[in-house]
């Protein structure tokens, strides 16, 4: 009889743990299924009209006008093209408030920040606000605004098997890689963010904004510093590219597979806004 039961009760252990796997394998092959699909729908591709080739008697008659002195006219400069339907994506959640990009990875997402008073309300929900183990790319209202003015916007994004979210990130931990993908994009209803890699390394889940005083000159500083020291197997530092107090950076954090108390970290310093 003592027998008949741990059988059945190995059975039924190996049922759960059958039914668990099979979950974990489907929730890891659809994570960012979601925001993939969004990315078709909200995103536009920006052209360039060539202006129309002149015919060379206009272009002199051109270069003739052009001899007799005129007052200057101040051209009114247009607003910079966004690329992302922020309308869309605001009618869908009002948390929504930015776009990051980075070539050769699987980084194209919108970026959340919730004003609920959790700042890790979208660690596991969807845009929906419904649960997601994927979760989204999102940042904390405690630590961070949503202007990018800070002088280290945190940007947060889960490491999923299937290569999506900020799992792509570790293509930096590549010396090759990391050399070759140094643009980061970030795109706001209102401007355009362009930032360059000058950083990519493994560290501890130390929490960087509840540690250091960012608007302390001399903690940033001392920041700074500490991080182009950082050397291990995996770390990337690019000594030519000067980061001051007077920079703003942002930092792309994300679990490392093998260790759950670790970060991989890759930090880009603004380098242009068009607006």
């Amino acid at each position: 009889m003592k027998k008949k039961i741990i059988l059945t009760i190995f059975a039924v252990a190996a049922a759960v743990f059958a039914i668990l796997a099979v979950r974990d394998y489907l929730r890891e092959k659809n994570a960012g299924q979601e925001l993939a699909e969004l990315r078709d729908q909200v995103k536009t591709e920006t052209t360039v009209t060539p202006e129309p080739t002149k015919e060379p008697e206009k272009v002199q008659e051109e270069a003739e006008e052009e001899k007799e002195p005129e007052e200057e006219v101040q051209e009114e400069k247009e607003p910079v093209e966004i690329p992302i339907d922020f309308e869309q994506l605001q009618a869908m959640n009002p948390d929504i408030y930015a776009w990051i990009t980075i070539p050769n990875t699987e980084v194209d997402y919108p970026i959340l920040q919730s004003q609920s008073g959790d700042d890790d309300y979208y660690i596991h929900r969807g845009i929906d606000k419904e649960y997601d183990f994927a979760g989204c790319i999102y940042t904390q209202a405690t630590y961070n605004k949503r202007t990018f003015t800070d002088r280290n916007t945190v940007i947060y994004g889960h490491s999923m098997k299937n290569g999506s979210m900020f799992h792509s990130i570790k293509n930096f931990a590549s010396k090759e890689f990391f050399d070759n993908n140094k643009e980061i994009t970030i795109y706001k209803p209102d401007a355009i963010l362009h930032y360059t890699v000058f950083a990519a390394y493994l560290t501890d889940d130390t929490h960087i904004l509840a540690t250091y005083d960012m608007n302390d000159d001399e903690v940033f500083e001392q920041y700074l510093d500490w991080i182009r020291i950082q050397d291990g197997d995996m770390d990337n530092i690019d000594e030519n590219i000067e980061v001051t107090k007077d920079d703003k950076i942002i930092t792309l954090s994300t679990c490392y597979d093998a260790d759950s108390e670790m970060r991989y970290l890759v930090q880009a310093v603004l380098t242009e806004v068009e607006e």
